[in-house]
């Protein structure tokens, strides 16, 4: 496989991933002469059933986080089992996998619908619509917000005055916990004093008192929280009396959900919210490999379950369930075919 850069690296440097919107417009133009090829010659990254794939950009999230493990994955799989160039992107998650999507930089993006709503609406920090579709729902997102077991904080309302990372600069998590923030009464400049650090920084952090507490959303259990905790009794904050608030601000991108108290050895569940994550591409990736993407999407959960246990809520039934995004009329065609909702019965 192709080295893992991080986003910032893909983008200065030049070379085949810094010209990928005209090599995919000659992957386009010359379709049938590589299926004929694929067939003949068994070219790398051809299917079985003489299709092919372009090389693929896949935008995850930062080291330690669930995005970014799974990216690793799927990557892998998809040079191992069928000869596709697969690069993943380690990036700050959602906001800025989405910007990477929209610029042509990245294929594949891995992203809360909260971000995706905003980036399909040109809302937030986005300037303009971003023209997205779903290729499959994945799995919900925790928010977890992380104190020592021996702080004194008990409510987000606690943080007041505090030093807290709010999640990396363009992540989901920077969204929710603004959001949450807010709705606890803390939106204001001064009321907390911020950090942007992804989750391996908040981590180190955290454990080193250069913090007092942190959030980040993200798949259960996260392994840079887990990696924490082994080493440090730590304590989650409840947020689950916020989700009301949350839903009549924002929609059904927000539900209640509990952490449960195996967890990270807390000894408790905790309430919190959740948000749905999806797995988005450009609205105008040709059918036929948004088909083929989501096709080997699914071929692949069983190697995605082995470096995490939230792949395995990857569900064919489950993933179509992508609001408020589209899918993509060839992840529709995939799901026609596989027909998910006959296994059902």
């Amino acid at each position: 496989m192709t080295p893992r850069p991080s986003a910032r690296a893909v983008g200065r440097r030049g070379g085949a991933e810094a010209s990928r919107p005209s090599s995919r417009g000659v992957w386009r133009r010359w379709a049938g002469v590589v299926a004929v090829l694929c067939f003949v010659f068994a070219v790398p990254g051809c299917r079985s059933d003489g299709t092919s794939l372009p090389p693929v950009v896949i935008a995850t999230g930062g080291a330690g986080g669930v995005y970014h493990a799974l990216g690793e994955a799927f990557a892998a799989t998809l040079h191992d089992r069928w000869k596709v160039r697969a690069t993943v992107l380690t990036t700050a998650a959602s906001i800025e996998n989405l910007r990477l999507l929209a610029a042509g930089r990245a294929d594949l993006a891995f992203t809360t619908v909260d971000s995706a709503d905003l980036a399909a609406r040109g809302a937030g920090p986005f300037a303009g619509n971003v023209r997205i579709a779903a290729l499959s729902g994945l799995y919900d997102d925790y928010l977890q917000i992380v104190v020592r077991a021996d702080a004194p904080f008990r409510t987000v309302a606690d943080l007041r005055g505090r030093r807290v990372s709010t999640g990396a600069a363009g992540s989901g998590t920077e969204i929710l916990a603004g959001r949450v923030l807010a709705a606890s009464g803390l939106g204001g400049r001064h009321a907390i004093v911020r950090s942007r650090l992804a989750a391996n920084d908040s981590v180190e952090a955290l454990r080193a008192g250069r913090i007092d507490a942190f959030f980040f959303n993200g798949g259960l259990p996260t392994p840079a929280v887990a990696d924490l905790a082994r080493t440090v009794r730590v304590r989650l904050l409840p947020v689950g009396s916020l989700v009301a608030d949350l839903q009549r601000s924002y929609g059904e991108v927000y539900l209640a959900r509990s952490i449960p108290a195996t967890t990270y050895g807390t000894g408790r569940e905790v309430a919190t919210v959740v948000t749905p994550n999806v797995l988005v591409v450009r609205s105008d990736m040709p059918l036929a490999e948004a088909r083929e993407l989501t096709a080997l999407l699914f071929a692949s959960r069983s190697r995605l379950a082995a470096v995490h246990t939230e792949a395995r809520r990857l569900d064919p039934r489950a993933a179509l369930a992508t609001y408020p995004l589209p899918l993509h009329p060839g992840a529709a065609l995939f799901f026609r075919e596989t027909k998910p909702w006959a296994a059902a019965g």
